[in-house]
């Protein structure tokens, strides 16, 4: 395991894997993708309660499990980079922070355009909203502090623990709902006994889910490469990647 680990680790063997796993992943998300919304879109009944406007679920709630998804990636990457300094784990949190910030300001915009209909307001001061708004500004403080440290060594161990010291709104936003009084509803897929929502829904929801993280999983490898290069530019495997280009 810890061969596997150590060799994972290489930036040559990382870029040429990444490279060769990208357009697998950027397929399989373009189908499921495309297989989800049309199912969501088109095939799954109308919600008797809430009617034609429930289908935003399916760019809402993948967004919203992302959003925090992405923060977990980028603490245990902190939590790598702290105890062995992997150059690696510095690029994906780093990689990951805008990422992270795109679903979570998608998973906001999108509640709000569910919420007008629904609650009758586009913000309230909710318990959920307010905690991923929080996630939003720790998404916003990584980069700004990322940016303001020169030396990408340092900057990195200083958002590692910007990241810890964060992860502990992640499971706030889960449990929001349960621990406050809150006009957001609870878990409708994640509950211990069975989701609360029809089979028909149900289907595309985990399509659309599957196909984000395969879509955050191409594109941070697409920008773990490209800052791969970026950093390992001087070395002799980037000048060879760039003469046998």
């Amino acid at each position: 395991m810890w061969i596997w680990f150590h060799k994972f680790g290489s930036p040559r063997y990382f870029y040429d894997l990444a490279g060769r796993l990208i357009p697998w992943l950027g397929g399989a998300c373009a189908v499921l993708m495309a297989v989800g919304l049309y199912l969501g879109l088109f095939v799954a009944p109308s919600d008797y309660q809430q009617g034609e406007s429930y289908r935003i679920i399916y760019i809402h709630v993948p967004s919203a499990w992302m959003s925090m998804f992405v923060y977990v990636v980028m603490a245990s990457a902190g939590t790598v980079v702290l105890i062995w300094r992997v150059k690696l784990a510095e690029i994906i949190a780093s990689v990951s922070a805008p990422l992270g910030a795109s679903f979570t300001f998608l998973a906001l915009a999108t509640g709000s355009l569910w919420g007008k209909p629904m609650w009758g307001t586009w913000w309230v001061w909710d318990a959920r909203l307010t905690s991923e708004l929080i996630l939003l500004f720790l998404y916003f403080g990584f980069m700004a502090l990322e940016a303001a440290i020169e030396d990408k060594r340092t900057a990195a161990r200083a958002t590692a623990i910007l990241s810890l010291v964060g992860v502990i709104n992640i499971p706030i936003i889960h449990y929001s709902v349960y621990w406050w009084n809150t006009l957001h509803q609870g878990a409708t897929v994640t509950k211990m006994d069975t989701p609360s929502i029809h089979l028909s829904m149900l289907i595309p929801l985990l399509l659309m889910a599957a196909a984000f993280q395969l879509y955050y999983a191409t594109v941070l490898l697409m920008g773990a490469r490209t800052e791969l290069l970026s950093r390992e530019r001087r070395t002799r495997w980037v000048a060879e990647v760039i003469r046998n280009s």
